[in-house]
């Protein structure tokens, strides 16, 4: 059982799961992934929920939202935009794309070519664009969560572990339980409308990027967390070990999570709690199918508690 949330967040993971019913784990993830300043991925079958997710974290932080319907035909212009000349002023003009949007919903990304993937992912790492030899900041904040089909449907081009490396954690939101399913069908989610006004404000969401990067990580969980990342290397159940962006990442993840519990520092479950949705997408087993369960039972069942 996961320590309550502080105070802050509360209300903003209530608000979204009043239109995402049984989906808190997932949602506390969204939230985690926000302030540790990432981008998520999420891979599942359609119709569970993962664009009511991304809408419904927009509405509620109040953060302008924005969708890229992912093709087969679509161009880098098509995401990051163009530069016309415009004859009324006889200067270049920029047209703006989509990724010029703070909370960017990109759907179906494996179903877009290699050369349009990497479009996004480089603006995504860099957070900022070139069109002609300009450089453009993108907004901030600026957090994408990309949507990816199973890799088995037709018509996909899966991402390489050096794309799937850039998004910060990844999950599926899965299912819903029975009773979660009866309320959705009762027509609860849409009973509740979102809040007046958004419950975080930019200055705010600064304050709080700034707090997940400074929670303490002490000595003893820095030799948690590489005796984890050294054990992914060096075990010889993985194809790839987890890079040094990963390892990063798992130290941001971990930073993030204990700030929603309102702790100035990390304690293990912390990690524990969001390792697996951290390395899933970076880790593949030599045998067998990769899971997150797996992941989280290999991982801890080998790496000793710190003292």
């Amino acid at each position: 059982m996961h320590d309550p949330l502080a105070k802050p967040f509360k209300p903003i993971v209530d608000a979204v799961e009043a239109h995402l019913i049984g989906k808190r784990h997932a949602i506390e993830l969204t939230l985690a992934a926000f302030l540790a300043r990432g981008h998520l991925l999420l891979e599942d079958i359609p119709g569970v929920g993962k664009t009511t997710l991304a809408k419904s974290f927009a509405r509620v932080l109040g953060l302008e939202f924005g969708r890229i319907q992912f093709t087969s035909d679509l161009l880098p212009s098509d995401i990051l935009g163009i530069s016309y000349y415009d004859t009324e002023t006889g200067k270049f003009r920029l047209k703006k794309g989509p990724v010029f949007t703070p909370f960017l919903l990109a759907d179906e990304i494996n179903r877009a070519m290699p050369k349009t993937q990497s479009a996004l992912l480089e603006a995504m790492e860099e957070r900022q664009v070139t069109i002609d030899g300009v450089t453009y900041p993108l907004p901030e904040p600026f957090f994408v969560i990309a949507t990816q089909n199973p890799h088995e449907e037709v018509g996909t081009f899966p991402l390489p572990l050096s794309q799937l490396d850039r998004f910060i954690c990844s999950f599926g939101i899965g299912y819903p339980d029975e009773t979660a399913e009866r309320r959705v069908l009762t027509g609860e989610a849409k009973r509740h409308p979102f809040p007046e006004k958004p419950l975080m404000t930019k200055e705010t969401m600064e304050r709080l990027f700034q707090q997940a990067e400074e929670v303490r990580l002490n000595d003893a969980m820095l030799d948690y967390l590489q005796a984890i990342v050294a054990y992914t290397r060096r075990s010889g159940r993985f194809r790839t070990g987890l890079s040094t962006r990963g390892a990063l990442a798992l130290a941001s993840m971990t930073r993030a999570w204990a700030l929603l519990r309102g702790r100035e520092y990390a304690i293990p479950d912390d990690l524990r709690a969001v390792a697996a949705e951290t390395c899933i997408h970076r880790l593949r087993f030599l045998q067998g199918e990769t899971t997150a369960e797996r992941i989280r039972h290999e991982l801890f069942s080998h790496i000793p508690l710190p003292a």
